[in-house]
């Protein structure tokens, strides 16, 4: 049989590599060797043939005349942008040399890679790049940016990232949609309910934000940011003293019901309403109305576990299936992510065994301040998969961080991003349609292959070929840095502890390109707390420091200024992928801020005013729309967009470095702003 790579014309499947929880099955059509459209693979059984805009232009972006084709040497400034090509030889030997000097100099730790999701193949995210940076003996990072808060929250609760099967949510009667547009974010789960809408299901949506998954809810309730918390233990509140839990679940299935409902009579709804600006007959109709839906389903987002308390909040919504006993019934219980379904060998994929020496780690989402720290300084970054000019807090440390003049910066990348302005040596990346790897979903319960449909782009390598490159220059000999891309497959997926894939192989996921993860109705059975049990009351969190029963912790205080501040996604973009392209930035239209009426009438701010949003971090200019999206006391942004000339729109510089109560996580959406008008815009 042919590769994919081999095939001119015709379809051959893929899967879609973005950070995102849907992970599309795709047909990817190719003509004279180029992919000319990419759509939906319709036998795909959960996603079913159905894409976003996103991938459905993936062509245009893997085409863009503005990507990187051959290895680049900076002759300019920093930020600059100006590079001369030069070939891999003398990009390896170049970075290779810098780096031994390094190490000579300053030792290893001096060092450190910057990576995250920007393609979610297995290989290229977390494979290769360990076993290097782990032989080379550099920093460590902490990769925490995304999911590290609500993931250690979770997992105090329920022992790890299991939840609800999507495909079973047919047949959910009550759909609570709580800090998440499933509408840019996770698009099947929409098509999922609206499917079951039909037959009667109810859509409530719990937001900071009245956007496109708001406007199509059945209920909307708006709530000031990181009090979610305090909401959840309102309903809790309720459920108890109407007697809508199910004792006799919570006595087989969980520790700690009984000192949770003592500890939550405070959590009284007049107080809670004071605390989450839901009114107190919201919070009763919500209550009532979750007490008795069956099957009721709560989808946990992103966003909520992006504040100082983020950690607790997911603790706390994820205890409420329990109250109700909703795990038991099909299409009932609660999805954050599901990876847990599809664990892997990570251990033989990435090798922690070959560092040696214990050395720092450094968490991602303060880069900013650890590239400013002068004492054992960071020298060297090889940034991958990831754009931290843009996607970090504090951005203009970060920013400044890369300017220093002492810092080697290597980037590889698909493109001059924002990020690789700043890089000593750019090197060019291919796409994930160029690469080998496999891909485990943290939504639905699919594992999938993935081989190459078209060759590399220009003189592009991928994240594993980049490494091996760097391992011989550097001498390294151990057979671990020289494995092939489908020998690391075969070691992820050797030894598998995971119950759910009991007889996966590769030879087998080859043969069927994607597996579903099986018996995982039963996963109750399984939970890895301390007590095997689902833990309202948990002696872990409580060795750890924290509360062990859920509980309300406010954010933060930044006294100064007066609105709580939450850049939330965007619909045509991922991140900062895709905002340097010119299509999903027609789509996308502008950056703007939303803004309650009362807060804009007492500022004089008019819908269509440039108004400028700062603190003392930074600032931004953004076109305000003003109505009732938001709450009073809060203001919102969407998406993160690229750099432009006489624009200022970076909202990371906005944000703070903080890390959350849990896991070293990100703290995105508890900062505060203030904002004023400077220019009426004609344009809108």
């Amino acid at each position: 049989m042919k590769s994919y790579i081999d095939i001119e014309n015709g379809v051959v499947p893929s899967v879609c590599s973005l950070d995102c929880p849907d992970q599309c099955g795709l047909l990817i059509h190719k003509e004279e060797g180029k992919i000319v459209k990419v759509t939906g693979d319709p036998d795909h059984p959960i996603t079913k043939g159905n894409i976003c805009n996103k991938v459905r232009n993936m062509g245009e972006r893997i085409y863009d005349q503005k990507r990187v084709k051959t290895p680049l040497k900076r002759v300019g400034e920093k930020g600059e942008g100006k590079f001369v090509p030069i070939s891999w030889d003398e990009a390896i030997d170049t970075i290779t040399t810098k780096w031994n000097n390094l190490i000579e100099e300053e030792g290893p730790e001096s060092i450190l890679p910057y990576s995250f999701y920007g393609n979610m193949g297995n290989l290229s995210a977390e494979g290769m790049d360990r076993r290097f940076f782990s032989r080379l003996g550099s920093s460590q990072l902490d990769r925490t940016i995304c999911s590290a808060a609500g993931s250690v929250g979770y997992s105090y609760t329920m022992g790890g990232s299991f939840g609800t099967d999507p495909e079973d949510t047919t047949e959910t009667k009550l759909f609570i949609l709580w800090g998440i547009n499933a509408v840019s974010t996770n698009m099947h789960q929409i098509t999922i309910a609206q499917k079951a809408r039909k037959n009667g299901a109810k859509m409530v949506v719990i937001d900071v934000h009245k956007n496109q998954t708001g406007r199509m809810a059945d209920w909307f309730i708006p709530i000031l940011p990181g009090t979610d918390g305090a909401l959840a233990l309102g309903l809790m509140h309720i459920l108890y003293k109407e007697n809508l839990v199910d004792r006799k679940f919570l006595a087989e299935y969980t520790v700690g019901s009984d000192e949770l409902e003592k500890h939550i009579e405070q959590y009284h709804p007049q107080m809670v309403s004071e605390i989450t600006g839901v009114p107190v007959d919201d919070i009763y109709k919500l209550a009532r109305m979750y007490g008795t839906t069956s099957p009721s389903l709560i989808r946990i987002g992103n966003g909520l576990q992006h504040h100082d308390n983020g950690g607790m909040i997911t603790r706390t919504i994820v205890c409420l299936p329990a109250l109700v006993g909703q795990w038991l019934v099909k299409g009932g219980g609660a999805v954050k992510s599901n990876s847990g379904f599809l664990s892997f060998n990570k251990q033989a994929l990435q090798r922690p065994d070959l560092q040696k020496t214990k050395t720092r780690t450094i968490n991602m989402n303060q880069i900013g301040k650890a590239l400013l720290e002068t004492k054992d300084p960071i020298r060297s970054l090889f940034i991958y998969s990831s754009n931290p000019a843009v996607v970090a807090p504090e951005a203009n440390k970060v920013r400044e961080g890369l300017a220093r003049q002492d810092l080697f910066t290597v980037v590889h990348d698909l493109f001059l991003t924002e990020t690789a302005m700043y890089a000593d040596i750019v090197l060019p990346a291919t796409s994930a349609f160029e690469n080998m790897d496999f891909y485990t979903c943290y939504w639905h319960n699919h594992i999938h292959l993935h081989e190459p449909v078209i060759g590399p782009y220009g003189e592009s390598k991928s994240n594993t070929e980049v490494f091996r490159l760097l391992a011989k220059a550097l001498e390294f000999e151990e057979q671990a840095l020289k494995d092939n891309d489908e020998e690391l497959i075969k070691q992820a997926l050797s030894d598998l502890s995971n119950p759910f894939l009991p007889d996966l192989t590769y030879e087998k996921l080859k043969e069927e390109r994607y597996i579903k993860a099986s018996n995982t109705n039963n996963f109750l059975n399984y939970l890895n707390t301390p007590s095997g049990k689902i833990e309202l009351y948990s002696k872990k969190m409580e060795q750890d420091g924290y509360s062990p029963l859920p509980t309300y912790t406010p954010l933060v205080e930044e006294e100064d200024y007066p609105f709580l501040f939450v850049p939330g996604p965007n619909h045509n973009f991922l991140n900062s992928t895709f905002s340097n392209n010119e299509k999903h930035i027609k789509l996308e239209k502008e950056p703007k801020l939303f803004m309650n009426q009362q807060d804009a009438d007492l500022r004089g701010i008019e819908n269509g005013t440039t108004v400028r949003i700062w603190n003392d971090r930074g600032e931004c200019e953004l076109t305000v729309s003003v109505g009732d999206h938001v709450l009073p006391g809060v203001v919102v942004s969407q998406g993160l967009w690229s750099d432009m000339p006489g624009k200022k729109q970076l909202v990371n510089a906005l944000t703070p470095d903080r890390a959350a109560d849990m896991g070293g996580g990100a703290a995105f959406f508890s900062g505060r702003v203030d904002v004023e008008a400077i220019g009426k815009d004609s344009t809108v």
